[in-house]
């Protein structure tokens, strides 16, 4: 991977790591390249043991990898040809744990300016710097208060504002937003995206789910069994998938049982239960092709339609803001989900599969 140290805050090249040794070795990131951009946000996803979570504690120099290297702007902190690596404090990196761990016996303002204190800050200089921060935050007002005393989404502020005071390169966060509620968790999304902007800041991102992921990151890396699947903008991952694991990671879909019957370049003719339809060809193909689409691409129709398939209503979930709907053939065989605005009356419905959303894999 070509290095470019002039406008990279962070370069991983060829990063390996496992646990373990000899035979009984587990590899757990196994070549990973990447960067980061000033000013950009990069969200690393992934299911459980993908690696996304490692390679954050790598960059942070909380683990430590086999092969590679790893560089903050120009500063080189981890080289595994020369067994180099920079310890964690020297890195000047703001971190933001999932559990937050702030000091519970220390105030607003004690905590946010600990890592100052450690950096021997004089303290009239402490306490404007902290204060600048907390004001940045809508936290000024709390400075003396004590973390149990705070909601689960002031203690989120509390935890970014002291990964911030001190001017980082980078700051990594580490699944900062799955501790909250639901609706909490909304909110706190467009703040801190709002945020990462207002501030210039450039932002490693750990998160399992994709719609945070999608939410607050200008690039999104998908990481698959400790290598990069794809990578691109929110929009091209989820619109223009390249692997099946990517197109199923990132959306809700049905996946239908299918026949290819013939392609032309992108073009694609199935079978599905008897029913000729058209779809589109994406990545490579494998022998066993995969064919699904979108939940919220499926349209229903009370009448016959192009490109669609007959088939009874099961059931319908109200959502709130719509209806999802289970539609089941007789033999069990196929299972499709669309979305509805209405509740539908039982019966059998036709259901569109517009022919560049069917992808076949």
């Amino acid at each position: 991977m070509k290095r470019d140290i002039m406008t990279n805050e962070l370069t991983v090249d060829d990063l390996h790591l496992e646990y373990g040794s000899g035979a009984t070795a587990n590899p757990i990131l196994k070549g990973v390249s990447m960067h980061l951009r000033k000013g950009e946000v990069v969200a690393l996803l992934g299911p459980s043991g993908s690696g996304k979570t490692t390679l954050l504690r790598a960059v942070a120099g909380l683990e430590s990898p086999k092969l590679g290297t790893i560089d903050i702007g120009e500063r080189r902190v981890f080289d595994g040809s020369k067994a180099f690596e920079m310890p964690a404090e020297q890195r000047n990196l703001g971190l933001v744990f999932q559990s937050y761990a702030l000091w519970p016996h220390k105030t607003v303002f004690d905590n946010v300016a600990y890592g100052l204190k450690l950096r021997k800050m004089g303290a009239s200089d402490i306490k404007e710097r902290v204060m600048e921060v907390l004001k940045q935050l809508g936290l000024g007002h709390l400075a003396e208060r004590y973390p149990h005393q705070m909601s689960g989404g002031q203690q989120q502020r509390v935890a970014i504002a002291r990964a911030l005071v001190y001017n980082p390169p980078v700051i990594l966060l580490d699944e900062p937003l799955s501790n909250l509620d639901a609706k909490l968790r909304e909110e706190a999304r467009a703040f801190l995206r709002e945020l990462i902007v207002r501030l210039g800041l450039s932002a490693l991102m750990v998160t399992h789910d994709q719609g945070e992921a999608m939410a607050i990151s200008d690039r999104i890396l998908l990481l698959n069994n400790g290598k990069i699947e794809q990578q691109g903008n929110p929009q091209s991952m989820y619109e223009t998938p390249e692997t099946l694991f990517t197109a199923e990671f990132m959306g809700s879909n049905n996946r239908l049982p299918a026949k290819v019957v013939q392609r032309d370049g992108s073009h694609v003719r199935i079978d599905v239960n008897g029913a000729a339809l058209h779809a589109t060809a994406r990545g490579k193909g494998g022998a066993e092709p995969a064919v699904l689409i979108r939940v919220e691409e499926v349209r229903v129709s009370s009448t016959r339609a192009d490109n669609a398939i007959e088939l009874p209503l099961l059931t319908c979930m109200y959502l709130g803001d719509r209806w999802e709907c289970l539609f089941k053939s007789e033999d069990g065989g196929i299972n499709l989900r669309a979305y509805s605005k209405y509740k539908l009356d039982a019966g059998s419905y036709w259901l569109q599969l517009p022919a560049d959303k069917l992808w076949v894999f």
